[in-house]
C-alpha cells in the first residue's frame, strides 16, 4: 500500500451558455480526482492519499483527523 499526502488544488471553470459565461470552482486532488468543495471546506485542503495496488482502492482522508 502507497500513502502519501497531498493537497487539493482550487480550479475555476468557465461555461457558455446562450451567450452568457457561468463561472464554478472545483477541487482536485492528483490522479485526477475530484473532492466536493464543502470536503474542502469543512476539513481543508490537506489529504492523506492511500493506494492499495492489490485490492484497487483509493482512499482519502483528511489529514487534520489523523
Amino acid at each position: 500500500m502507497k500513502e502519501r499526502e497531498v493537497e487539493a488544488k482550487r480550479l475555476v471553470g468557465k461555461k457558455n451558455v446562450r451567450g452568457k459565461v457561468y463561472e464554478y470552482e472545483y477541487f482536485t486532488l492528483p490522479l485526477n480526482l475530484y473532492l466536493p468543495k464543502s470536503m474542502v471546506e469543512k476539513f481543508g485542503t490537506k489529504y492523506m492519499l492511500q493506494v492499495d495496488e492489490d485490492s484497487g482502492t483509493i482512499t482519502i482522508k483528511p489529514k487534520s483527523g489523523q
